[in-house]
């Protein structure tokens, strides 16, 4: 990185400038004084009947001023000594304050700033090319850069301020200072030769960056998020390629993992010809027997591709006994779907609502994609304002009293949706649920990545953090190819059959052996096979469609290499 030619530079200029002339006028002014004691010294030695050269004038006053005093030249007079006492007391203020002052203030303290220029620089290198511009630190970018690290692919951190660079630098990431409205920021970011800009700023402070972005590289992928439903279209207008409503995506998400209260498959996702859903086998004759056992392929045509337990998730292992609390994850097509269905969708089923607690924006998002999938369910809150007046699915009150949950029919309700915004909230509510219901399905949101795990402990049966889904989403939009996130670290995402795989069989190929990823789906000659025959024969060119965790993917591209594009 380069700390030349920023736009700071002639302010940076002038203030050296504005510095060196005080430097200047003090040191001056430090002459002319000691010039001018030197005089009067010879002066009062005169006075009082003696003489010294000009050297031994300058030795005295120099030797007075620092306070040295070795006694050599002494006056004798009244008027020497007051002289003398003078000449010390400007001395101690010049020399031993002023002059530490000025070192400090002209050489010690821009020391520092350079350093701290060297460490969160104005401008990036040359070496910069197809690297991600993130404008915001929060944990959405962090969760980004985790995964842009695992790619290899390079990343600038833009921070308008100095201490928030440096503590970012200090903990390895990398920054740069510039102004987020200022077009010449982006310029020295490199901007012509990035591969993708991210805002996740508020949604002004978005809609400025992405107009100005736009207007320097129209060819350029900018994603933003948007906190409200309305700024969506402004940020388009702003030049934004792609807008993350973050509360819809993270209510849809959540209520994607309401099963409904019976066996039938809850569909999840669809990805292309595809259909990917989850299937509780509680109540079903599937409890009791093995993958292998229950023949589901042969007779249904899907195939279970991993489980669920208690928030675990495990690929797929023939020799798995399925419990109560196994949830098989399936894939297939709708035909196939509905196979399943008129076979298992008989068994438990519940006719109860479902309970949503939090009433804010993700609860909203949650209760309407409930709604339009004809699921009952009962909102809980304690904040009147979100409470619609006359709507009986809607409960006011703390859902951490026991009498606020019983009213909304905590005992009956098959799944409880947690959706606050404050995680030890989540998590403490997921105990309190657990507690109270041994059986309920729990699935909860995590503001951060790191509570996922706590929630699952806590009794969570899904837990999904909206910084991963975030940085999933906007990772999409860098690779320009479909990334599907089914829960908390699980993806679907597609790769090319490369010279590593071509001309083997989808068994020789030991996909699953050498990577954990398990292959969903075929895309061969324009033709989307799904679930695939284990002796189809790869060739270069054909297209496959994974499931796997991030540590999964990453064995993949070891073990097989892709290239980025």
């Amino acid at each position: 990185m380069e700390s030349k030619e920023f736009p700071g530079l002639a302010v940076q200029k002038k203030k050296f400038k504005e510095k060196s002339k005080t430097l200047i006028k003090f040191i001056g002014f430090l002459v002319l004084l000691v010039i001018f004691y030197n005089v009067l010294f010879h002066l009062i030695m005169y006075y009082e009947g003696r003489e010294y050269s000009i050297i031994e004038g300058l030795y005295w006053s120099m030797v007075t001023m620092s306070t040295l005093g070795y006694g050599d030249i002494v006056f004798h007079s009244d008027l020497g000594y007051v002289y003398s006492t003078v000449v010390l007391l400007s001395g101690v203020v010049l020399l031993l304050v002023f002059l530490p002052y000025v070192f400090i203030h002209f050489f010690y303290t821009p020391w520092l700033e350079a350093q701290e220029e060297a460490k969160a620089p104005h401008k990036l290198s040359e070496k910069f090319n197809n690297h991600a511009i993130i404008t915001n630190a929060d944990n959405v970018a962090f969760a980004l850069i985790e995964r842009l690290n695992e790619f290899g692919i390079d990343y600038v951190i833009i921070c308008e301020d100095i201490g928030e660079a440096l503590e970012l630098h200090d903990k390895d990431y990398n920054v740069m200072l510039g102004e987020l409205d200022d077009p010449e920021t982006y310029k020295n970011a490199r901007i012509e030769q990035a591969s993708l800009l991210v805002a996740t700023n508020n949604d002004m402070v978005n809609s400025n960056i992405a107009f100005t972005a736009d207007e320097i590289n129209k060819n350029l992928p900018i994603v933003t998020t948007a906190d409200s439903e309305d700024s969506v279209d402004i940020l388009k207008l702003a030049g934004s390629t792609f807008v993350i409503h973050t509360a819809r995506m993270i209510g849809q998400s959540l209520a994607r993992r309401t099963l409904g209260g019976s066996a039938r498959i809850h569909v999840i996702a669809h990805f292309e010809n595809m259909v990917i859903g989850e299937a509780p086998a509680l109540g079903t004759p599937l409890v009791g027997k093995t993958l292998a056992e229950t023949n589901l392929r042969n007779v249904t045509g899907m195939n279970a591709v991993g489980f669920w337990e208690r928030g675990d998730f495990k690929t797929v292992d023939p020799g798995k006994r399925i419990g109560d609390h196994t949830v098989l994850v399936m894939v297939g097509t709708v035909e196939q779907m509905r196979r399943y269905d008129e076979l298992f969708g008989i068994y438990n089923a519940i006719d109860a609502p479902v309970l949503i607690i939090g009433g804010g924006r993700v609860g909203q998002t949650v209760a309407k994609s409930l709604q339009e999938r004809q699921i009952e369910y009962k909102l809980i809150e304690k904040n009147e304002a979100y409470v619609k007046k006359g709507d009986k699915r809607y409960i006011k009150g703390d859902a951490a009293d026991l009498k606020t949950l019983r009213k909304a029919g905590i005992d009956k309700a098959h799944t409880v949706i947690i959706t606050t915004h404050d995680d030890d909230m989540n998590i403490y509510l997921t105990i309190y649920c657990r507690s109270l219901r041994p059986d309920i399905q729990i699935t909860s949101r995590a503001a951060l990545e790191r509570n996922v795990s706590t929630l699952h402990r806590a009794g969570a049966d899904f837990a999904m953090a909206y910084s991963s889904m975030g940085a999933n989403a906007i990772f999409n939009a860098l690779r320009r190819n479909q990334v599907l996130m089914l829960a908390e670290g699980i993806n679907i995402f597609r790769v090319k059959v490369e010279n590593s795989l071509s001309g083997k069989k989808i068994y020789e190929a030991k996909i699953r052996e050498k990577s954990g990823c398990t292959i969903v789906s075929l895309n061969k000659n324009g033709e989307n096979l799904v679930n695939p025959e284990p002796d189809t024969e790869l060739e270069k060119g054909d297209e496959l469609i994974l499931m796997g965790r991030l540590e999964d993917e990453k064995a993949f591209m070891k073990n097989f290499p892709q290239s980025v594009k």
